[in-house]
């Protein structure tokens, strides 16, 4: 992987925060690259220079989240699901800004169906019809339950200021999955 200018990488995490903190206080509609420009400090071009337009920029922050948690993911795999929580609600605690802007936002409603779309891939492999407590019921309606239910639970914590520490998500959330799983 080629190293990247560290120019590039401080004008791009400039942008990608600029846009979130736009979004937070308006719609991402009446957002405009000038608008972001200026947030970041940086010129309208630098903008173009790394995004086709806003759209773009919020396609690529959304993909850069969605594969961070993949990779967050792939490293807990073999971990019980409590302590493969726990790398889980840290993540969404460091990137606050992010996850409520994109979890509150009107105007960003692709992330929540990504998030939906990534979980289905993540917990698919988790639902075993054959034997158990799930023996005998439709595996389409147990993923679509237990990934509605995660991703309501991160969008109440969230949204309600993270009135838990991830390690208490992390038990909470990992113990409910091992019931329903």
């Amino acid at each position: 992987m080629p190293k990247v200018d560290r120019r590039i990488a401080k004008s791009q995490e400039a942008i990608k925060k600029a846009v979130l903190e736009l979004m937070s206080e308006k719609n991402f509609d009446d957002i405009t690259i000038q608008d972001i420009s200026d947030r970041a400090n940086v010129s309208r071009g630098t903008v173009y220079l790394h995004y086709l337009d806003k759209y773009d920029l919020l396609d690529k922050l959304i993909a850069d989240h969605i594969n961070e948690m993949r990779v967050i993911c792939e490293s807990a795999s073999e971990l019980d699901f409590i302590d493969a929580n726990r790398p889980w609600f840290e993540y969404l605690e460091s990137n606050y800004l992010f996850f409520s802007t994109m979890l509150a936002s009107k105007g960003a409603p692709s992330f929540r169906n990504q998030f939906r779309e990534f979980l289905v891939e993540e917990f698919k492999d988790e639902v075993d019809i054959t034997k158990g407590k799930n023996h005998g019921l439709n595996e389409d309606i147990i993923l679509q339950f237990i990934v509605t239910s995660y991703v309501g639970i991160v969008e109440w914590w969230i949204t309600n200021g993270m009135p838990y520490p991830p390690q208490v998500m992390a038990e909470q959330v990992g113990m409910l999955l091992e019931r329903n799983l």
